[in-house]
Order: C-alpha cells, then structure tokens, then sequence
C-alpha cells in the first residue's frame, strides 16, 4: 500500500474509481458550509430524527454535516442525487449501499470535529480516526484489550511516544474490525497490528487463522494535526490518496443539487 497524491491522474473505471485507488475523503466538521440547510435536506427522514434526538447542537452538527457529506461522495460516484442512494447494514451494523452486491464499498469514521470517508471500487474496508487526547488509563486499556505482544510493545515505549503509539495502535485495530464488518464479535486481543517509532502499519496476525493476514492491507493515516487514523482493505496492491471535502473543482463528487441556487 502506497499513499498516492492527492492530485495523481488514473485511468478512469466504474464509478470514476479505479481498481487500485482508495480515496479517504476528509470532512471537517467544524467548519459549516454555506450549503448546510441543503446538506439537511438530503438526508432521509430517519436520519433527520436521529440529527433532532441530539441533545446538543454541536451533535447535531456533526451528525448532519458527516451523513450529508457522505450522501453527496457516494452520490456524486454513482451519479445519481445523494437524496436516493439507499443505505443496508450487515449483521453487525456495518453500513452498505442497499442492493449494490457490486457497488462501490465505503466506510466511515469520526471523532472530535474530523470524520474521514473512504471508498473503494469494490474491496473491502474499514477507515478509524481518533483526535489524541491525553488518557491516564491509557496502559489500563492496553492491558485489558491489546494481545498480550502489543501490551508489552506498549509498556516498552518512553513516555513520550506512548501516546502517539497508543493511538496508532487502537485506529489499526478498529480499522481491521470496521473491515471485517465483525463487530463486537471480533476481540481486540485476538490479533495483532505493529506499532510504534518506525514499524509501518501492518496485519500481523489473527489468531485461529493464519492466512488471515496476508488477505488485508493496512495503511497508517495522518489525517490532520492532533490526529491518528488507519485503512485496512483487503488485498496489498492497493495505494491511498487523502482529499478534502467538499471538492469544489470537482463536481461530480459535489453535486449541483448542493451547490447551485434553487
């Protein structure tokens, strides 16, 4: 897996994605657009409920300008108005477009004011974003959820690395789970990830299944200062390009249904 730039041309395919490209879309929450009360009216009446049942408004912000801009990604590669596309969910909760058994693949993650959208032409995958707080129990959590070789990866570490390697760790954990679609049926301590100053993001190992491994690929995300991130997709002959959202100069994955007067 490599990081491509951001501005790399490939040649096009279905959905304008090629095979070999993920794109993780980042959306800053923080930063309403001019557009919002149109990014409102694309979402779907449960989700509107769902935005109105937040007791705070920075809750319903972040909701609202992360599902929206979802709605408008996925829109803008099938082209078709984000207002139509039809979500699923696996037995896990994983999301999915609904009757799209060779459509697009995404997934979504957020956390504090930043949620990152990844989608793929067809692999498999889960994307995870945590903004890096400082956690006293950080070595409590490592002990109880990491295998028993990351615990001690963990505690081997200087106090000042110890919190960036906490958080790459726990991002590529989730990512491989979110991309397994697995749940909660998938311990944290029953495979391992490297971690730490200079070991590139890698699947080492799943316990009870030693191919496990070699089937996914995993690539560390830095998405925006003060915060860690991971992709995991299946296969390795893939690479990974970081875009911001909204894209003004590209309309296909910015509708005109969102960006022109009425």
């Amino acid at each position: 897996m490599t990081l491509a730039g951001t501005n790399r041309k490939a040649s096009p395919s279905s959905w304008g994605l090629p095979p070999d490209l993920i794109p993780v879309w980042r959306v800053r929450l923080d930063r309403v657009p001019s557009s919002y009360a149109r990014l409102e009216d694309v979402l779907s009446p449960d989700e509107l409920e769902r935005a109105r049942r937040f007791r705070f408004e920075r809750d319903r912000r972040r909701f609202t300008l992360a599902r929206g801009a979802l709605r408008a990604i996925l829109g803008g590669y099938l082209e078709v108005d984000p207002r139509s596309v039809v979500f699923d969910y696996g037995p896990q909760g994983k999301p999915r477009l609904a009757g799209a058994s060779s459509g697009p693949r995404f997934n979504v993650a957020h956390s504090g004011e930043l949620a990152l959208v990844a989608v793929s032409h067809g692999r498999e995958l889960g994307v995870d974003v945590e903004y890096m707080r400082s956690l006293a129990w950080a070595g409590e959590i490592a002990g109880r959820f990491f295998s028993a070789r990351e615990a001690a990866t963990f505690r081997s570490l200087p106090a000042h690395l110890a919190e960036a390697a906490f958080f790459a760790c726990w991002t590529r954990k989730e990512a491989y789970i979110k991309a397994r679609g697995g749940g909660l049926s998938i311990p944290l301590d029953g495979f391992e990830v490297s971690f730490g100053p200079g070991n590139p993001a890698v699947l080492l190992d799943v316990q009870g299944d030693p191919s496990e491994a070699s089937r996914w690929g995993m690539a560390e995300l830095q998405p925006a200062p003060g915060y860690a991130g991971a992709l995991v997709a299946q296969g390795k002959d893939w690479r990974v390009s970081l875009r911001d959202w909204p894209a003004g100069e590209s309309p296909v994955l910015w509708p005109r249904l969102l960006t022109e007067a009425p």
